[in-house]
């Protein structure tokens, strides 16, 4: 390679490599920032709060922005945005129906697991109608699975057979996030809140949270949300917390709570 050719390739090299950086720091490989509700400011320098509608908001007589509520506080407040968002809404179809304390999943006391297909005897000599079934029986798989003790293992195929540990051991899973997304829906301090305001207060056991509805467009968002944009978009505005990741065990567990409220509830994506 002489001279001339040697300097063409270094700045081609620097440009390639700029470019590659360009694209891995794109905007649009970042996920988009929600927007934000912009309270009005108290000329008494008192707390503000903002309901998840994105418009109505309270001024707390006697606690100054930066205190944080008491909870009997907290709830006073949220009742009172409650009620007026209610006067200027009342044709809104809101869901003041609670659903139970915490919602149960326990398997079926009567299902059955699956038999095993019949396995061909494999000394026997096929016929001209026999077909052979090779590779291994769910059943036969499922002893190979090595078995510990206090450890939730399943004992058969993913979609084989399963036996009614198997499904005690997935209802009690599912069961353990339910629980612990009812204890941080209901809890300020677990949401990361800095008011006092907990998600409970203005949804009481996830009543009116309709996951079954989404995905579907949000006017405060500006776009189509999914369940979680509107846990984070409540945990930044009302809550005056930060966003959760999406694999935060906080935002998975709020989402498992949520729509076990809404068990046998048929899926209508994008419903208002």
């Amino acid at each position: 390679m002489n001279l001339r050719m040697k300097l063409l390739v270094v700045p081609c090299a620097a440009l390639s490599f700029a470019g590659g950086v360009a694209l891995a720091t794109s905007p649009e490989s970042k996920p988009e920032p929600l927007p934000q509700h912009v309270l009005p400011a108290s000329k008494d320098g008192n707390l503000v709060l903002g309901l998840c509608d994105g418009e109505t908001s309270l001024e707390v007589a006697g606690v100054k922005d930066g205190q944080k509520l008491t909870r009997a506080q907290a709830i006073t407040a949220t009742a009172q945005l409650m009620d007026d968002w209610r006067k200027k809404n009342p044709n809104a179809n809101w869901d003041d129906v609670p659903g139970p304390v915490l919602a149960q999943a326990s398997p079926p006391a009567t299902k059955k697991s699956p038999a095993p297909a019949p396995q061909p005897n494999p000394g026997a000599k096929p016929s001209g109608n026999d077909v052979r079934q090779g590779g291994m029986g769910a059943e036969t798989g499922a002893k190979a699975v090595p078995q510990q003790q206090k450890v939730h293992l399943q004992t058969g195929h993913t979609y084989g057979a399963y036996s009614e540990r198997d499904e005690q051991v997935w209802a009690d899973s599912v069961q353990a996030a339910v629980k612990d997304g009812h204890r941080v829906f209901h809890d300020a301090d677990a949401l990361g809140g800095t008011v006092g305001v907990s998600c409970d207060m203005c949804h009481p056991d996830a009543a009116n949270t309709h996951p079954e509805t989404y995905p579907k467009y949000q006017v405060q968002l500006g776009r189509v949300a999914l369940l979680r944009d509107m846990i984070n978009w409540c945990i930044e505005n009302p809550v005056r917390g930060k966003p959760l990741a999406d694999g935060d065990p906080k935002m998975r567990a709020m989402e498992a709570y949520i729509y076990a409220q809404r068990k046998g509830v048929k899926l209508e994506y994008g419903k208002h």
